[in-house]
């Protein structure tokens, strides 16, 4: 339960502005960009019920992880319009951890955010 405190935590502090507290897209920027944030809370359901994690199905946890890390562009918005959280955690990081342990910290608080998107996925 604490990592998903974690990954809630993070969630607000980097996610909701677009994609709202829920996670369904509708932040208080929301309505000043386009395309409109993705609904998170559907990512399961517009998926065939498989929610991306590992070895479930057609839609890969890795995925999920390379775009929010910004390794993977979302199909449909051309240019990124979603921050490239990896390089902004880098940003943060520095070299306080030396070149992999900085590596490791952005690694952690991706996959934070991944989990936590796991657990607010609707039926």
């Amino acid at each position: 339960a604490e990592n998903h405190m974690i990954g809630a935590d993070e969630f607000l502090a980097s996610c909701s502005s677009c994609h709202g507290i829920s996670g369904k897209g509708d932040g208080p920027i929301a309505q000043f960009l386009t395309p409109k944030p993705t609904d998170l809370t559907q990512l399961a359901k517009n998926n065939h019920g498989l929610y991306p994690s590992l070895g479930s199905g057609n839609y890969p946890f890795q995925r999920v992880f390379q775009v929010i890390d910004g390794r993977t562009l979302v199909s449909g918005h051309g240019d990124r319009e979603m921050p490239v959280w990896g390089s902004r955690y880098k940003m943060e990081e520095g070299d306080k951890y030396g070149p992999m342990g900085a590596e490791k910290v952005i690694r952690g608080r991706v996959l934070e955010l991944v989990y936590y998107i796991q657990t607010i996925q609707e039926e």
